[in-house]
């Protein structure tokens, strides 16, 4: 299965309209239908573009997290030490003892140094992953994290692990910016599109995904959205880091009112946007090849 990833250093680039705008011209000009994957886990909004979808199915996402036996604890404090994330409460006078389902990342630490056997593991809610689709052809599939916790990477690895399409071709709509869950989401990509818009903040965003992308050395190129609205600093540093610019898409009023109106179908049949998806898809066939 080819792995498309399309990345931004920054929210507002036009990210989740090229990813939608992707997945709804595959037929057309990949030759193959897609699945849209929307990794934005904390706030996933790909389905806002793509009218009347039925769910086809939610999946909980859990994680294992160690619960302390009281009863066979001896207040060592091993477990403590080990825990990276400061999870675990050790009180001996006051008889606490506990780990916080909030902090704990499941790295299982504690339980490779209690020598006590007083740890157990349950298996604790952190999110879902919803199916939609028309037909019973699935169209989209997105991660979402339960609010306020701290586990994207974890429902991002779980939707990659178990929830992957049975398509040639999925299109990896990835959170913004360069923390740990775009990194998860790029990891194993066959080509990375980056959005960009030509803005002080986006070119200074776009260097920092860039080099992430580099240490990762995976194949990428960039889109420059809104192009013609900022100065010529984001074109000149990509002609000097030798970065392919895949395509260059103007400011159109028109195309922002299909957006507003929250319609791929809207946005993808507007002649100026139907004619960048296309070079982007004969630049992914080429490159992916």
């Amino acid at each position: 299965m080819k792995r498309i990833v399309v990345a931004s250093g920054k929210g507002g680039t036009g990210k989740t309209t090229i990813s939608a705008g992707l997945q709804y011209t595959a037929p057309q000009y990949y030759g193959k239908p897609a699945t849209l994957m929307d990794f934005d886990v904390e706030e996933p909004n790909d389905h806002l573009f793509f009218n009347n979808l039925d769910l086809l199915k939610s999946s909980a996402v859990t994680l294992p997290v160690p619960v302390i036996n009281k009863e066979k604890c001896t207040y060592c404090g091993k477990c403590k030490e080990a825990c990276a994330f400061n999870a675990i409460t050790l009180i001996p006078k006051a008889g606490i003892a506990e780990i916080s389902t909030d902090l704990c990342h499941s790295c299982g630490a504690c339980l490779v140094v209690c020598k006590d056997d007083a740890l157990d593991e349950l298996f604790h809610p952190i999110g879902e992953v919803n199916t939609f689709g028309k037909d019973q052809t699935i169209i989209l599939k997105e991660g979402r994290l339960e609010v306020g916790l701290p586990h994207q990477t974890a429902v991002i690895r779980d939707m990659k692990k178990r929830h992957l399409p049975d398509t040639d071709l999925a299109i990896f709509d990835a959170p913004p910016g360069t923390s740990c869950p775009v990194v998860t989401t790029l990891e194993d990509a066959d080509y990375v599109i980056v959005v960009a818009e030509p803005s002080p903040f986006g070119l200074n965003d776009l260097k920092l995904l860039v080099e992430v992308i580099k240490d990762i050395k995976l194949p990428f190129g960039v889109v420059i959205n809104k192009a013609g609205t900022g100065n010529n600093d984001m074109e000149d540093y990509l002609k000097k880091e030798k970065i392919e610019i895949i395509s260059k898409i103007p400011f159109n009023r028109e195309i922002a009112e299909a957006y507003s109106n929250a319609s791929i179908q809207e946005i993808a049949a507007h002649k100026e946007m139907d004619k960048h998806l296309k070079h982007i898809w004969n630049h992914i066939k080429k490159k992916t090849a």
